[in-house]
């Protein structure tokens, strides 16, 4: 009877140890292993120092952010939602509109020491929607320009000053490496995620791509950013690359310019060959520069459809301390990402930016931060697609007459649109 006892006490204990024990598991997906992998790996550790009560289940990381968007499209209908998801910019807003993603203002009003100020007032709006935050920016990126500058020299550039300043200036020093032997002296990015460079063509000229509604590519300025890749496509003959297989061409030491997003710039230094890499602003279509570029990169969001009042407030502090502090800065660290905390760029990366000017070339646009528009309705990704097939055709040559173009993309572009 004793031994009964004594077994029985320590499987009761057991149990209890094991229920004590226990984890509060928060569901988390995010997009680009390639770029975040390694920011992960740094912040898990960190938090887990802090709350080591909770386990970060990570899902398989999403392709791309279209590829995220469509993933919880999906599983908010199925009920199998992660708790947070990390959303391109220019996806947040559809996931409101349907009711997924939850508003933050609660958490943060229970927050004693949170304060919003704590984040850039700009990369903070990038998130609200009828004035209350549905995500909290975790990486924000712009476009810039990546340099081999041992290739550049065979063009006559031997600083960082005689970079050019205009898409034109990018010509023409194509024009100077192409007959120096460089075969393919450029790549542009016109197939980054979410239509951003043309969306950069447009706010250069400080003209939006999506107007009250609208389609804005019949004007003017849709013209010229059509006319601009045009010229750039034919005058640096450029490839039609995958995005995988440009920066690795790139990182091959075999081309002088790359305009790319400055997410990408520890990525190069890791993993370039040996020559002098330089980062500067990006091009405009006038010696000014451009007048706005659209803010890349993604948002923490909180979708959880659990009933337990334990994993939502775990997943509140996950999705809090990676867009804060020293989770906020690993961001900076491990990619060329600007993390959009006041506080992590101004006192945890204090030095960090003059330690690494490469890495600082996006900080010195933040004034041209604008919006990275998503396209209205049900509709929006079709829509991503149909300007995605369009650029491509101007790579591959299949459309040489820009107004026509131009014409057809605002006609099947207005044909998805909510009426």
């Amino acid at each position: 009877m004793k031994n009964f006892y004594s077994a029985t006490l320590i499987y009761l204990i057991t149990i209890f140890l094991g229920v004590a024990q226990a984890k509060v598991v928060v569901e988390f997906a995010y997009p680009y292993a390639g770029l975040f992998e390694i920011t992960y790996e740094k912040i898990l550790p960190k938090f887990y120092k802090a709350h080591p009560d909770i386990e970060i289940k990570i899902r398989a990381p999403y392709e791309n952010y279209e590829d995220g968007t469509n993933s919880i499209l999906r599983e908010a209908v199925a009920n199998k939602l992660p708790d947070v998801t990390m959303q391109g910019l220019n996806r947040q807003a559809i996931l409101v509109e349907k009711g997924i993603a939850k508003s933050l203002e609660p958490f943060i009003a229970k927050e004693a020491n949170f304060k919003k100020d704590g984040y850039h007032a700009s990369m903070l709006n990038l998130s609200k929607f009828n004035d209350k935050v549905y995500g909290l920016p975790f990486s924000i990126s712009l476009p810039i320009g990546y340099y081999n500058m041992d290739v550049m020299a065979k063009a006559g550039v031997k600083s960082v000053n005689d970079l050019p300043k205009t898409w034109e200036d990018v010509v023409g020093a194509c024009k100077k490496l192409i007959a120096a032997g460089v075969k393919q002296p450029m790549f542009w990015g016109w197939n980054i995620t979410g239509n951003w460079f043309l969306q950069a063509l447009m706010w250069s000229q400080g003209q939006a791509l999506m107007e009250n509604g609208k389609f804005m590519i019949n004007t003017p300025e849709g013209l010229k950013a059509l006319e601009t890749m045009k010229m750039l496509f034919e005058g640096c003959n450029m490839p039609n690359l995958g995005t995988g297989e440009a920066q690795a061409f790139f990182n091959s030491g075999n081309s002088g310019m790359f305009f790319w997003s400055t997410s990408s710039v520890a990525a190069v230094e890791r993993n370039k060959t040996d020559f002098t890499f330089k980062t500067n602003e990006y091009p405009g279509l006038m010696k000014s520069g451009p007048k706005g570029l659209p803010a890349g990169g993604n948002a923490a969001m909180l979708v959880s459809q659990s009933k337990d009042p334990k994993v939502i407030d775990a997943s509140w502090k996950w999705l809090k301390f990676i867009t804060s502090g020293e989770g906020a800065a690993d961001v900076a660290r491990t990619t060329g990402y600007m993390p959009p905390n006041q506080a992590a760029n101004e006192i945890v990366l204090k030095d960090f930016y003059s330690e690494n000017p490469n890495k600082a070339t996006a900080v010195r646009q933040l004034p041209l931060l604008s919006d990275w528009q998503a396209y209205p309705g049900d509709k929006g990704l079709a829509i991503t697609q149909v300007i995605f097939d369009s650029i491509e055709g101007i790579v591959t040559d299949e459309y040489n007459d820009m107004k026509e173009l131009q014409q057809q993309m605002d006609e099947e572009v207005k044909d998805l649109l909510p009426r």
